[in-house]
């Protein structure tokens, strides 16, 4: 969740913060948008997603959120049924994950995500959000997403 939100604030879309945070729930917080765009703000990938995310709507932004809580739903259920990260069912999953930043935000090549999910299991706020949704998810993301990466 807050990969959608950091993507959106980073934007400059036409919905508003208040609308954000009713989709995106507490994973919402402006100081993100700063932060990114201090960090990224000056590389192809952001400036391509600006242009993507700048005319969503609530309803695109929703669908967003809602995919990507599928996509979560679908890690925790193959992590509980013994799948590892590294998996067909795992990378079949990352794979998934990558496809939905290149078709929603900007082209992201496999080692580009796996350089992202590297966030997942060091930045606390990264790790917090997918712990939340089930205990070792972020770990099982970002194997899973490496494991992806390696496949070339």
């Amino acid at each position: 969740m807050i990969d959608a939100a950091l993507e959106d604030e980073m934007s400059g879309n036409q919905v508003s913060p208040a609308e954000l945070r009713e989709i995106f729930g507490d994973g919402f917080d402006d100081d993100y948008a700063t932060e990114a765009e201090q960090r990224w703000g000056d590389t192809d990938a952001w400036q391509q997603s600006s242009r993507r995310t700048q005319g969503y709507s609530v309803e695109q932004w929703q669908q967003v959120k809602d995919e990507q809580d599928d996509l979560n739903a679908r890690f925790v259920a193959a992590m509980r049924a013994g799948h590892a990260a590294g998996s067909e069912a795992g990378t079949a999953l990352a794979e998934e994950a990558r496809q939905q930043i290149c078709r929603w935000f900007y082209d992201c090549p496999r080692e580009m995500h796996a350089a992202i999910a590297q966030m997942y299991v060091t930045d606390p706020r990264f790790t917090a959000s997918y712990e939340e949704i089930a205990p070792g998810l972020a770990q099982y993301v970002h194997d899973a997403v490496v494991a992806n990466g390696a496949r070339g």
